[in-house]
């Protein structure tokens, strides 16, 4: 099965952004749990939630990704960000009950100067504390382009936090096409390489969801700019490698591409025919 989607808007709530997957021929989506910039989420109403799990339910969609503010850096010098990171995603993660069997992604935060052995150390703390037994949803990390004192970008990086959590089998990975091309990593000529590496430093049972997305710079860049499926340094027929590479194909993937909603849907077209 191929899952393909795109980051919706969640003001409608649930059953609005299934209707809406379903209007642009998408099975999969992603949205933001509150304000991308932070800030309170809004109250959950059970009866919308449930829409959702009847659509999962029912084979209309598959695993969908809830997406953590940009604001939340777990691992910040300042103890008061800390704190937000650590509020934030414990009442995303108790919140997400009421849809179990999805995924939750965040990006692992910037150590700012700290060191990135700190950071990760942050990270992992801060995951301890809002991870719960028995929690049906999957806590994912973002790979991510390594700019500036951004961890994440290295594989290596991702593997030493999930090892010094509590409870790593609660924790995947999701990967960010744009952010591993501009991380360094070939995608392009050397795809099954770099899911090698993968494999070997994190493990591809890790790996539970993608961000698929072309970039605006040449690989090694770090630079994290986003461009339509074909616009960028990747291109197209990597892109179609990599959502129709056995290994990946069956997780949910996600466009978060500089679109609207028919340009979500014209990408979500081309890249069902095209992996046919």
């Amino acid at each position: 099965m191929l899952y393909l989607g795109c980051h919706l808007s969640s003001s409608g709530g649930f059953a609005a952004m299934c209707r809406t997957a379903h209007s642009i021929g998408a099975n999969t989506f992603q949205f933001f749990t509150r304000n991308p910039r932070g800030g309170a989420a809004k109250a959950i109403d059970p009866a919308d939630a449930q829409t959702l799990t009847d659509a999962q339910a029912a084979g209309a969609l598959g695993p969908v990704i809830a997406h953590a503010p940009y604001t939340v850096n777990p691992c910040s010098r300042t103890e008061k960000t800390r704190e937000f990171a650590v509020q934030t995603l414990s009442d995303d993660l108790r919140r997400l009950e009421y849809t179990p069997g999805n995924l939750y992604n965040f990006h692992p935060g910037s150590h700012v100067g700290q060191g990135a052995e700190t950071g990760i150390a942050l990270i992992a703390q801060a995951l301890d504390q809002v991870m719960f037994p028995g929690q049906r949803t999957l806590v994912l990390l973002e790979t991510m382009s390594g700019k500036g004192t951004e961890l994440g970008g290295r594989f290596e990086e991702l593997r030493e936090i999930i090892d010094r959590c509590a409870m790593p089998e609660a924790v995947g990975v999701c990967l960010d096409t744009c952010h591993v091309h501009d991380a360094g990593y070939d995608l392009v000529h050397d795809l099954d390489g770099v899911l090698t590496e993968f494999d070997r430093v994190v493990g591809l049972s890790r790996l539970k969801a993608l961000h698929l997305n072309d970039s605006k710079n040449p690989r090694g860049s770090h630079k994290d700019r986003h461009e339509v499926i074909g616009g960028g340094a990747i291109g197209l027929e990597a892109l179609v490698r990599i959502a129709s590479h056995p290994a990946l194909r069956g997780l949910p993937m996600v466009l978060e591409t500089p679109n609207a909603l028919p340009g979500y849907a014209a990408e979500i077209a081309l890249l069902r025919e095209k992996c046919k």
